[in-house]
């Protein structure tokens, strides 16, 4: 429990940082400059940072620390809760950024600071938690520092398959993400969260459930087992194709490619009323002439 505990508090102090550093930023940066930049920035910091000290109790708490899957879920759950509660609107995964790019939300300078700040970001992320490791707080830190150099990649299966299984992960999660968007942050914040915890733990066993180039990079890209090509299929282009999928699948289009719905037909919101229409009564019409005939009679002397 030592462990869990001191993983807890890195959790926490790292939350912390980043919350300070766009509480700075905001203040000091243009809201340009801070929403392409330094949120980005921060919340790649923020979720490198957590997702390797999860996965290293992922990894070695089941033999290690006799805590179970369900220990490691349950914090996943809570971490992505609160990224997704103190993220302040960043997204922290190239992928989302090509699908606002895409939705023609953002444009492409926007969208390459975007990129390049969480690649500025997950690489601190990722110097920082090393340096956290290489401290030995605990044993875990300890056995991870020894097994560090021979980690072993996380693909399970063979290329095609590993490739389908982020990309459908990718897909079920961009197509919460944007229903997600137009509900309150109460309700959509726990869903991506559930969502989240739920793809990582069925894909896990064949490509760790990243479903995040990012993050993946970070965390795979330098063991051995698989070649750099082998990775950028598996954990760029089957996550980039399960969220075109998505974006096809839920507007019907891609409004910075094509503005043509392929496969939703747009109806007006307002209905013209339909003018009643009464088919004439026999007899009616003779009726009526007569009543004309008497009405222009000219009276008797």
């Amino acid at each position: 429990m030592t462990t869990l505990n001191v993983s807890i508090a890195f959790f926490f102090l790292v939350v912390g940082i980043c919350q300070a550093l766009r509480w700075l930023s905001k203040r000091l940066l243009s809201p340009g400059a801070y929403g392409c930049l330094a949120r980005e920035l921060a919340g790649s910091l923020q979720l490198c940072t957590s997702c390797l000290e999860l996965r290293m109790l992922m990894d070695i708490g089941p033999w290690g620390g006799g805590f179970g899957l369900d220990v490691v879920l349950t914090l996943l759950f809570l971490l992505f809760a609160v990224h997704g509660a103190s993220l302040d609107g960043a997204s922290a995964n190239p992928t989302v950024c090509i699908q606002e790019f895409l939705l023609l939300e953002t444009n492409l300078a926007a969208t390459a600071a975007k990129l390049l700040a969480q690649a500025v970001g997950t690489a601190t992320g990722w110097a920082v938690t090393k340096l956290f490791w290489s401290w030995e707080l605990t044993q875990f830190h300890f056995i991870q520092n020894l097994i560090a150099s021979e980690c072993s990649s996380s693909v399970h299966t063979s290329l095609p398959h590993a490739a389908c299984v982020e990309g459908t992960c990718s897909f079920l999660f961009h197509l919460i993400l944007l229903k997600a968007r137009q509900s309150h942050p109460m309700w959509g914040v726990p869903a991506l969260a559930a969502t989240v915890t739920f793809l990582t733990y069925a894909a896990g066993p064949f490509t760790g459930g990243f479903f995040n180039p990012a993050l993946a990079t970070a965390s795979t890209f330098h063991c051995s087992g698989n070649s750099f090509w082998d990775y950028v299929q598996v954990y760029w282009l089957g996550p980039l194709t399960g969220m075109l999928v998505a974006l096809l699948l839920y507007q019907g289009n891609i409004p910075r490619l094509f503005q043509r719905n392929l496969l939703y037909s747009h109806k007006s919101k307002y209905k013209i009323p339909k003018a009643k229409v009464t088919a004439p009564v026999e007899g009616d019409e003779p009726q009526r002439k007569k009543k004309g005939g008497k009405s222009k009679a000219e009276p008797r002397a």
